[in-house]
């Protein structure tokens, strides 16, 4: 490998994260401040051209990021939202594919049918990763981001199925509305039976292990495996991948404390890391796109990037309220199962459509025989830098505008927390007095009572946070036996957490966190 090969890979990563790094410090939106940073440096006569490869963001940089924003999501959670999730990412995914298309094929000439269908797939898929940032800075509504992450999490699968299905045509195969029903079903069924597969035998090893290190490596190599053994079958990868870590993510609580920690640190950095790279990439590309534009008017390549990112735009407006409410108007059982959709919380969903490097990846892996490709491509580009910046910026300001927030979320989560803490007090007292009374240690008084204390101040400290106040060699030494009483004390808080949580009592995000602090006081009791 040559050395200026060297430096061009290093200098992108590097660049991305010192970008990141500002970001964070300025407090600024990170995803929009590196797709800015790259749409600079392309410009830059010394900056080299990164061309996007389809292959890399597709098999390196998709299943990582789609399974560490799995890992991260709650599958109670996904399951109470599963009818908007499925209308979202299945419903207006084919929807704005077929308002697009149809408003490209009339738009630009020579343009076949097939192409229009595959520029429709390649720009119907938004990518939550800005709009979820933003909800979880801003306290946007549980129900909103759940509807997000679930959103993107299977919209990928649908828009890049009805691609390969437009792609097919293109390349000489026809193709009838039953077959492509039919290719879909296959992609989305042997997919999702792949990923349960995985996930099985996955959970079964990772919860058996008790080596961090070991885990967490395995970990790794999961949301390739998934990707890869369905694709290798024509499957779709993305929903083997997605399934794998829904499942994971909820059993996670039943791994190892050193599992859990080191898990939230390695994909913590994995997604800054990757993240800053696949942003500043998209505006590399911005170069490279306007060279292939040779030939073609400016003012026209203009109205049509203008028209085509109105669309798509406003196809998610015009599906979205519909969508919401029409359910509820014509189900009784909607009504009765599903809560009333606040207006504010559909205009958030609506205006959360940020595109992103997906669809710059699949406009890149369009054949070099496609009808009007080099337009295409730029068309992708600018529907995909108009979102990032339209509605990036815009985004923030919606939400403050709106006045929607989860304060009262926060408020139950800390009240059911109180109740759930005083709880696994009780059953990790109980468990100490059982040791106590079996007599088979010589156990000093004072690590008993002071494990009492402890149990007792931290039930306490959960009800304040609602603002008010409620030896000889062979011979184990006080210390030793102070942190085995309080190992047990803890695998019985845990169980009672977990309990709660598959009751429904406490949500997935209170689990996290209770289990981070007592995760953090087991790996204070380890010794070197």
């Amino acid at each position: 490998m040559e050395a200026i090969t060297v430096l061009q890979l290093l200098a992108l990563p590097a660049g991305a994260l010192a970008v990141s790094a500002l970001a964070r410090r300025m407090d600024w939106n990170v995803p929009l401040l590196l797709v800015l940073a790259g749409l600079i440096a392309s410009i830059i006569p010394f900056v080299p051209e990164y061309e996007l490869s389809p292959e890399i963001v597709l098999f390196v940089f998709l299943p990582p990021l789609l399974y560490s924003a799995a890992l991260d999501s709650s599958y109670l959670r996904l399951r109470d939202v599963k009818r908007p999730v499925m209308l979202l990412s299945i419903g207006l995914v084919l929807f704005s594919t077929a308002v697009v298309a149809t408003v490209t094929y009339l738009l630009v000439p020579e343009l076949t049918i097939p192409a229009a269908i595959a520029f429709g797939a390649i720009v119907a898929p938004p990518d939550a990763v800005a709009a979820v940032a933003v909800g979880r800075k801003l306290g946007l509504p549980r129900r909103v981001m759940t509807v997000l992450i679930g959103e993107s999490l299977f919209n990928d699968a649908t828009a890049l199925t009805a691609y390969r299905v437009a792609i097919g045509v293109i390349a000489g195969g026809g193709v009838s509305f039953l077959a492509a029903g039919g290719q879909f079903l296959f992609a989305a069924g042997v997919g999702l039976a792949i990923g349960l597969a995985i996930a099985y035998v996955a959970g079964h090893i990772l919860t058996r292990i008790s080596d961090a290190l070991v885990a967490n490596s395995i970990s790794l190599l999961v949301p390739w495996g998934a990707y890869l053994a369905a694709e290798v079958v024509h499957a779709s990868g993305v929903i083997s991948v997605v399934v794998v870590g829904i499942y994971l993510g909820h059993q996670m609580s039943r791994t190892s404390y050193g599992t859990r920690l080191l898990s939230a640190a390695v994909w913590q950095v994995m997604d800054f890391l990757l993240e800053g790279i696949v942003f500043a990439l998209i505006g590399l590309q911005l170069l490279p796109l306007i060279a292939g534009l040779e030939g073609y008017d400016p003012a026209t390549v203009a109205m049509y990037a203008l028209v085509l990112f109105a669309v798509t735009v406003l196809s998610r407006v015009v599906w979205m309220v519909p969508s919401a409410y029409l359910p509820r108007i014509l189900s009784k059982k909607v009504r009765a199962r599903e809560p009333k959709v606040p207006w504010q919380n559909v205009a958030t969903l609506s205006w959360a459509g940020m595109r992103g490097v997906v669809s710059l990846a699949a406009a890149f892996a369009l054949p070099a025989d496609v009808p009007q490709r080099d337009l295409l491509l730029f068309l992708t580009f600018a529907v995909v830098i108009g979102t990032l910046v339209v509605q990036g910026l815009s985004f923030p300001w919606l939400i403050r505008k709106l006045g929607i927030s989860n304060e009262r979320e926060r408020f139950e989560d800390d009240l059911s927390e109180a109740a759930a803490q005083q709880a696994a007090a009780a059953a990790a007292t109980a468990r100490l007095d059982e040791l106590v009374a079996e007599g088979v240690l010589d156990i000093h008084e004072e690590v008993v009572q002071g494990l009492r204390d402890r149990s007792d101040r931290v039930a306490r400290m959960a009800w304040e946070r609602l603002g008010g106040g409620t030896g000889p060699e062979g011979e184990e030494t006080p210390a030793s036996v102070y942190r085995r009483l309080r190992r047990e004390m803890l695998a019985a808080e845990r169980a009672v957490f977990i309990r709660l949580r598959d009751q429904r009592r406490i949500d997935d995000e209170v689990l996290r966190r209770i289990m981070a602090e007592l995760d953090f006081e087991e790996a204070t009791l380890e010794r070197d």
